[in-house]
C-alpha cells in the first residue's frame, strides 16, 4: 500500500467540481483507493464520501492507494491534485460578498448576501412547494430495486437534458453543475446503502429518501459554507429520481400572470435553471450562500438576486411592491415614491448601457483594413434564436438539434419538428440557419432508441452513423427540416462525417426528400471534427457546399485525449498547432472550391484564438449569445495583416503553451 501526504490548494477546497475530478480518476484504476483528512477517511471512488470530509482550501489530506496497479494510480492521483483537479490556474469572478447592512435599516428593508447583480421592481411572489408522497409499501426487493433502477436512468437522461438547456442559456462551467448531480445520483456508496435498505424491506423510494437525506445532513454539518452548500445539490439531485419513484410531477411554481420577484426559503438548482425571465424579475432566499451553484447559475443567467435574508422574506404577502437589489443585497418592500424614482433610474441606466451594448453588436464585424468576418450563434432552442438576434447574431453558425430528441419517451413527430424548425427560421428573420442533424450516440442514450453498450461511445455510433444506422429518424428529421425550409434560408448539416461514402449518402437523402416535397435547395455541408475529414477537405469539398470545424471534437480526436477526461482535458487545448495545421488544410481546401469555413467550437469565442482563425482563413465564428458583443468588438480592433501574421506565427509553434504565450 502506498501513503502520500497532500495539500489541498484549491480555492474552494474539494468543493463539487474538484472533487468529482478525483473521484473520476480514481475510478479508472483498480486498486482501493481513500483519502484521509484529520480523523475522518472516504472512499475516493464517491463522490458524496469525499465531499463529506470537508477539504477546505490548503487542507492537508492522506491519499492511500492500495492493488495491482497502486503505482501508477498514487502518480496520476498525485499529478491531478497537482494540476488543480481541473481548476488549474483558473480563477472564476468571486461571489459577491456580503454587504455591510445600512444603519438602521430603512423601514420595510431586509438584508442579505448579494448573490448576482442587478435591480428588480414589481410585486413579491413566494415559491410554494408539493412535498413528495413517499410511500413505504414494499412489493419485494426484487421490484423495488428494478423500480430505483429505471427511475435512475430517466433522471439520468433528465440531467442530460438539463445540461444541454444550461450550456446554451449560460456556459460550460455552470452546465457542469448537472454533471456534478449525475455523478451524485450514481454514487457507488449511496446505492450501496439505499440497496441495503431495500434488501431490508423498505421500498424503493423511502430507501432512497432515507439515503440521500442522512449524506446530505452529514455535508450539510460541515463548517466550511461552500462544501456544506453541496448538500443542497444532493438534495436536488435525490428529489428528482425521489418524484420520478413517487409518479410526482417535477415541480413547477403556478406564477401569476405578471413578472414578479420570487421569494423562497432556499432554490435548488434545477429550478434556477428553470425559471423564466420574462415572469421572474429576480429572486430572494431565506437560506444558501453566494458560491451556492443557484447562485452561480442567477449570475450566469443575469437574473438579479439576494441569499441568505432569513426567513423574515416568508412572511411577505404575495404582492407586497419591492425593489430588489441584488449588487447591496437589499430589499426594500413597500418602497416610497422617491426610492422608486431612484431605482426606476439605476435600472434605466443598467438598461441603456445594455441597449448601447446590443447596439453595437449589431453592427457587422469588419476589420480594420475592411476584412468582414460573419458572428453566428450556437443555439438549441426558437427562444435561443431570439436571444441570439438581439445579441447581434448574423447566422445560426450550429443549431443543435438535440434539444428535440432528448427527455422524452418517443422521438418528436415529423410534424412537431417542423413546427419548431419553422419557428426557428421566423425567429431569425431571413439570416441563415444552419441546422446540424440528430447528434447523438451511446454517450447520450435515448429511451426510445435501443443502443448497444459500447466500449467507447465517441468511437462509436454516433453523429451520421448512427443516423443511417436508423434512417426512419434521419428520414424523418430531413423531411421536417425541408419542410420547412420556406420560411427562412436554411441550411443542412451533417456531424461527424469521416469518409466520403457517408457525405454521398447523406446528401443523395436530402435530394432525394427535397424532390420529394417540391422543397427549395438548401445548402448541405458537413462538421470537420475529425482528422480524415480534415485531411480528405479538397474531396470533400467537391461534394458539399461548406464546412463547420467543430474545434471541441476535432481536438480530442486529435491529440487522443477526451475532452470529459478529470486529468488530461486541460490538455486538449484546440490551439494546439496539430490542430491548428487541421484547420489550415481544411481552410486552404474548402477555398479554393469555393467553399465557405465556419468554427462553432468554444475556440471561436477566446479572445486568443480569434485573431488566428481570422488569419487562417475561417469565414465565420459561430459562439454562444452572450458572446456575440465581445467577439465582433475584438474583430474590429484588428486588422487582417496583423492576424495573418498571428496565425503564420502560431502555425510555426511546437505547442499549445507555446502558441498562447507568443499571441
Amino acid at each position: 500500500m502506498k501513503q502520500i501526504d497532500l495539500i489541498i490548494q484549491n480555492r474552494t477546497g474539494l468543493h463539487a467540481r474538484p472533487a468529482r475530478v478525483l473521484v473520476d480518476t480514481a475510478k479508472q484504476f483498480t486498486s482501493a483507493v481513500r483519502l484521509r483528512h484529520g480523523a475522518k477517511a472516504a472512499n475516493a471512488k464517491s463522490l458524496i464520501s469525499v465531499l463529506a470530509l470537508g477539504v477546505t482550501s490548503g487542507g492537508a489530506v492522506v491519499l492511500e492507494v492500495d492493488g495491482a496497479d497502486e503505482d501508477l494510480a498514487a502518480d496520476t492521483l498525485c499529478a491531478a491534485v497537482a494540476d488543480g483537479l481541473g481548476e488549474g490556474a483558473h480563477t472564476k469572478v468571486p461571489a459577491p460578498s456580503a454587504p455591510a447592512p445600512a444603519s438602521p435599516s430603512a423601514v420595510g428593508e431586509l438584508h442579505g448576501v448579494a448573490a448576482a447583480p442587478g435591480i428588480a421592481i414589481g410585486p413579491t411572489f413566494r415559491l410554494r412547494r408539493a412535498a413528495v408522497q413517499v410511500h413505504d409499501y414494499s412489493s419485494g426487493a426484487t421490484l423495488e430495486s428494478e423500480r430505483l433502477r429505471r427511475a435512475l436512468a430517466d433522471a439520468a437522461g433528465q440531467l442530460v437534458a438539463l445540461r444541454e438547456q444550461v450550456l446554451q442559456r449560460a456556459g460550460p462551467e455552470e452546465a457542469a453543475i448537472f454533471d456534478v448531480h449525475h455523478e451524485l445520483i450514481a454514487d457507488a456508496e449511496l446505492h450501496a446503502d439505499v440497496f441495503a435498505r431495500i434488501d431490508a424491506g423498505q421500498s424503493a423510494a423511502a430507501a432512497w429518501h432515507a439515503a440521500t437525506v442522512a449524506a446530505a445532513d452529514v455535508m450539510a454539518a460541515l463548517p466550511d459554507p461552500t462544501l456544506a452548500g453541496r448538500a443542497a445539490d444532493l438534495r436536488d439531485a435525490g428529489e428528482r429520481v425521489l418524484r420520478l419513484l413517487s409518479g410526482d410531477a417535477a415541480p413547477s411554481a403556478e406564477l401569476p400572470p405578471e413578472p414578479v420577484i420570487l421569494l423562497a426559503y432556499d432554490l435548488s438548482p434545477s429550478e434556477t435553471a428553470a425559471l423564466d425571465p420574462q415572469r421572474v424579475l429576480g429572486f430572494c432566499t431565506a437560506v444558501g450562500g453566494p458560491n451556492a451553484h443557484a447562485a452561480i447559475l442567477a449570475r450566469a443567467l443575469g437574473l438579479p438576486a439576494i441569499v441568505s435574508a432569513g426567513p423574515a422574506i416568508l412572511d411577505l404577502e404575495d404582492g407586497t411592491p419591492a425593489i430588489l437589489d441584488g449588487a447591496t443585497g437589499s430589499l426594500l418592500t413597500r418602497p416610497g415614491r422617491d426610492a422608486m424614482d431612484e431605482a426606476r433610474d439605476r435600472q434605466r441606466r443598467a438598461t441603456d448601457a445594455r441597449r448601447a451594448a446590443l447596439e453595437s453588436a449589431a453592427t457587422p464585424a469588419i476589420t480594420t483594413d475592411g476584412h468582414r468576418v460573419e458572428v453566428a450563434a450556437n443555439i438549441g432552442s426558437a427562444e435561443d434564436a431570439r436571444r441570439a438576434v438581439e445579441s447581434g447574431a448574423e447566422a445560426v453558425g450550429l443549431l443543435r438539434s438535440e434539444f428535440l430528441f432528448l427527455d422524452r419517451e418517443q422521438a418528436p413527430s415529423e410534424a412537431e419538428q417542423r413546427a419548431v424548425y419553422a419557428e426557428i427560421l421566423a425567429a431569425m428573420g431571413g439570416r441563415p440557419v444552419v441546422l446540424r442533424t440528430l447528434d447523438i450516440g451511446g454517450d447520450k442514450p435515448l429511451p426510445y432508441l435501443s443502443l448497444p453498450a459500447e466500449e467507447n461511445p465517441f468511437l462509436g455510433e454516433r453523429g451520421i452513423r448512427l443516423c443511417q444506422a436508423h434512417p426512419y429518424l434521419l428520414e424523418q428529421q430531413l423531411r421536417a427540416a425541408l419542410s420547412a425550409a420556406s420560411s427562412g434560408e436554411l441550411r443542412i448539416m451533417f456531424p461527424m462525417v469521416s469518409d466520403i461514402a457517408e457525405l454521398r449518402a447523406a446528401r443523395a437523402a436530402v435530394e432525394r426528400i427535397r424532390a420529394e416535397l417540391g422543397a427549395p435547395a438548401v445548402q448541405v455541408g458537413i462538421m470537420v471534427e475529425v482528422p480524415s475529414a480534415a485531411l480528405m477537405a479538397d474531396a470533400l469539398a467537391a461534394e458539399c457546399d461548406f464546412f463547420s470545424v467543430g474545434t471541441n471534437d476535432l481536438t480530442q480526436y486529435t491529440m487522443a485525449i477526451d475532452r470529459t477526461h478529470p486529468t488530461l482535458a486541460a490538455r486538449a487545448d484546440g490551439l494546439h498547432p496539430a490542430v491548428l495545421r487541421l484547420i489550415d488544410l481544411t481552410v486552404k481546401a474548402a477555398h479554393a472550391a469555393g467553399r465557405w469555413v465556419g468554427v462553432c467550437g468554444e475556440l471561436g469565442a477566446d479572445p486568443v484564438a480569434v485573431p488566428i482563425l481570422i488569419g487562417l482563413g475561417v469565414d465565420e465564428l459561430s459562439v454562444s449569445a452572450p458572446a456575440i458583443p465581445s467577439v465582433k468588438a475584438q474583430v474590429r480592433d484588428l486588422s487582417m495583416e496583423q492576424c495573418k501574421e498571428r496565425a503564420r506565427a502560431a502555425l510555426a509553434c511546437a505547442t499549445a503553451s507555446e502558441v498562447r504565450s507568443k499571441m
